[in-house]
């Protein structure tokens, strides 16, 4: 796991209470599994909106859920936390059927959504109370978890501030506050940094670490590729369907059908007009200051390198270097979408 390096206090008393329903049938019940979904699958009308998914989240582990909009995401959390039955499949949350005992299930689970879901017109503390009465949470525990949450998420001199004119980072922390003051065992964060500036989403993801290190299963979805680097394993989803899974290094080493140039010149526009209607380049993207070129599948590296020399030459073009770079994990998404769609034309 690659962490920021923003430090967070430590909280000693978060400690997720085990529940014992077991699913029956589940091979995961005797392991560390919080998460356990097969074969889900949902329909609306014609539309496969998801189909056949599996996934599992173990106590601990960050897992980040991918995908462009529309690929199923959303869909997916909404059947995870029982919100949405599924039409076919199984699904096991903090060791519950959730299908069949969402209810039930849902005392294990938190969640925050992208868009923020609390009363506006109530102040931190309110909304705070209003969550713990929700929940069930008795007098003593209330107080107890509502002192955690404003410490914790830094919101103490924020307590009586109206929860609708607090800057968007702040209101995603009482968000998170509130998701939490039952002591889930299961957190869902649904694009939770969306609109955030870097150093919140930065100290936001330093407390998602702090959490998963208290034994909480972590479920994120997110468009940020360098937080996809922060989990302990991605699913990319495409046309709702799962179409690579592993660690970030993993999917990193993935081989890819294109191969992908570094070219760094004084005039990078004009280098960029000299090879777009070339046939064996796939794209042409700029990149803090230089471009990468992305090759056709197939094209031999060192001969479009040779070309691009030559016809830069002829237009009295300087190219300072050009050469092969090792993927990033945007590359890596982007040619496993192009394989899939592939995959579903055919």
């Amino acid at each position: 796991m690659i962490s920021p390096c923003v430090n967070w206090p430590l909280a000693n008393d978060y400690h997720p209470d085990a529940m014992n329903d077991t699913v029956a049938g589940t091979t995961h019940a005797e392991n560390d599994t919080v998460i356990d979904a097969r074969g889900l699958t949902r329909r609306f009308g014609d539309f496969v909106a998801v189909d056949n998914v599996d996934l599992y989240v173990t106590k601990g582990e960050v897992f980040g859920l991918l995908g462009a909009n529309g690929a199923g995401k959303t869909t997916s959390i909404r059947m995870l936390c029982g919100t949405l039955p599924p039409d076919e499949g199984t699904i096991s949350v903090a060791n519950v059927d959730i299908v069949h005992h969402a209810r039930r299930a849902r005392a294990g689970i938190g969640y925050v959504s992208q868009h923020f879901a609390l009363y506006k017109d109530l102040t931190v503390g309110e909304n705070l109370k209003l969550a713990a009465g929700i929940y069930g949470l008795d007098a003593v525990r209330t107080t107890r978890r509502m002192a955690w949450g404003l410490e914790r998420l830094e919101l103490k001199d924020n307590v009586n501030t109206m929860a609708g004119a607090l800057p968007l980072g702040y209101k995603q922390r009482l968000a998170l506050a509130a998701a939490l003051l039952h002591e889930p065992e299961v957190l869902f964060l649904d694009e939770p940094t969306s609109g955030i500036d870097p150093l919140a989403r930065q100290r936001f993801w330093e407390l998602i670490y702090d959490l998963a290190d208290t034994g909480i299963g972590i479920l994120v979805t997110t468009h940020y590729m360098d937080e996809a680097l922060f989990c302990d394993r991605l699913s990319l989803m495409h046309a709702g369907r799962v179409v690579a899974e592993g660690s970030p290094e993993d999917l990193l080493a993935r081989p890819l059908a294109s191969v992908i140039l570094d070219l760094r010149a004084p005039d990078c526009a004009h280098c960029a007009q000299i090879m777009e209607s070339w046939p064996e380049v796939r794209e042409i993207i700029p990149h803090a200051g230089h471009l990468r070129v992305r090759l056709q599948p197939g094209i031999d590296s060192n001969r479009a390198i040779e070309r691009i020399r030559t016809e830069a030459e002829k237009e009295n073009v300087i190219i300072d270097k050009v050469e092969p770079v090792v993927p990033q994990l945007e590359d890596v998404f982007v040619g496993v979408l192009e394989e899939a769609g592939e995959e579903v034309r055919e």
